[in-house]
């Protein structure tokens, strides 16, 4: 999701499933400054919901910008039969970790449910 997407959804009503542990930050003015004109703008939506839903987009960008550093191991090939490589940068070790968390969360979730 990229930012236009997300001004797109704000128009709609849509909640993702929630984590039991609340995040407090207190956020630097200018900043505040925005959000309280985002919420001005988008009245139908929460500014706890406007920083959830604005730093999963941060998050999801910051995901893809991650540098990718190829490896010694060629795992396939491209579409014009060059050689793509493993990549040993951090993307990899994000991935892995972030499945790991969701693992965790998910199944905190399911236990609090019962």
């Amino acid at each position: 999701m990229n930012f236009a997407d997300l001004l797109q959804s704000w128009a709609q009503a849509s909640e993702p499933p929630r984590t039991a542990t609340a995040y407090s930050v207190r956020l630097p003015v200018e900043d505040a400054a925005r959000l309280a004109a985002l919420a001005d703008l988008y009245p139908g939506r929460s500014r706890d919901d406007m920083i959830t839903d604005l730093l999963g987009v941060a998050l999801h960008g910051v995901a893809a910008a991650l540098p990718y550093r190829p490896g010694p191991t060629v795992i396939s090939t491209d579409d014009h039969g060059d050689p793509v490589y493993e990549d040993i940068g951090p993307t990899p070790r994000f991935m892995a970790l972030a499945r790991e968390h969701l693992h965790r969360l998910n199944a905190e979730l399911a236990r609090r449910a019962r």
